[in-house]
């Protein structure tokens, strides 16, 4: 791991969403006031929807400079624009069509009926070359990350990188996934080297069928065979759970709240 690893346990779904909907807007305004702007890579799937919509209701959003944050997503299903099951279109109907962003400062992965056409690796080349055009000259083919998001799947898997699938050993900052485990088949994602050059890594997990990926992630299980263990943020690494989804959680790593 690069920085420091917490974990913060919250009684139940609901409450966490809240307190990650707070922790992340302290999060934006903090990374404005060093740097002027903030950038965060979104996630998709039940809790984070939760999260979002969290947000949409605090009026705290409202300190946050909506104008001057950056909106990447960690992974995409390679299905056509507006499409429900698209991680972005869920997010913009939780909470982005509520805000006033800069429409050139969100950034969507491709999807199927884009310019790209029906070709996930050249969506994925199309997505990495626009990550490159926003890093700044002379350094890395990344954008800076504030926060990078991530939910985790019951087997492990974060944005579609997915245990031993061939995309766990990529070093290319973005990939196309074929055979998804879980459907849709064709995806879009970050890889672990790109996940792993955000400064901060949260990954936000609920329910029971968490407990066991969860535990094995912080016990020190491989990255191929588990991938939520193979991400890290290079100042943290922070575990935002439900009492149900740290059942498997060594006593050592708690944090109640």
């Amino acid at each position: 791991m690069n920085g420091e690893t917490s974990v913060v346990v919250h009684a139940e779904p609901d409450v966490l969403a809240q307190a990650v909907a707070a922790r992340l807007i302290v999060a934006l305004i903090d990374a404005q006031a060093a740097r002027g702007e903030a950038s965060v890579v979104l996630t998709g799937g039940r809790v984070a929807s939760a999260v979002y919509r969290a947000i949409r209701e605090l009026p705290a959003r409202d300190a946050v400079d909506w104008r001057r944050v950056d909106l990447w997503w960690g992974d995409e299903r390679f299905v056509p624009a507006g499409d429900p099951d698209r991680n972005d279109a869920q997010a913009r109907a939780a909470l982005l069509d509520a805000l006033p962003l800069d429409p050139a400062r969100v950034h969507p992965m491709p999807a199927a009926d884009g310019p790209a056409g029906n070709d996930p690796e050249a969506a994925a080349a199309a997505y990495a070359a626009e990550l490159a055009a926003a890093a700044k000259p002379g350094t890395a083919a990344l954008p800076h990350f504030d926060v990078l998001l991530l939910g985790v799947g019951e087997d492990g898997h974060v944005a579609s990188v997915f245990p031993e699938h061939p995309v766990a050993y990529e070093s290319r900052p973005v990939s196309a996934v074929r055979g998804s485990p879980k459907p849709p088949p064709v995806r879009l994602t970050l890889t672990l080297p790109a996940i792993n050059t955000a400064d901060q890594v949260w990954l936000v997990a609920a329910g029971p069928d968490k407990a066991r990926p969860v535990g094995m992630a912080l016990a020190g299980a491989g990255p191929v065979q588990l991938p939520a263990a193979g991400v890290a943020g290079l100042s943290r690494t922070l575990w935002l759970l439900d009492r149900e989804a740290a059942a498997e959680v060594k006593p050592r790593f708690r944090s109640l709240r």
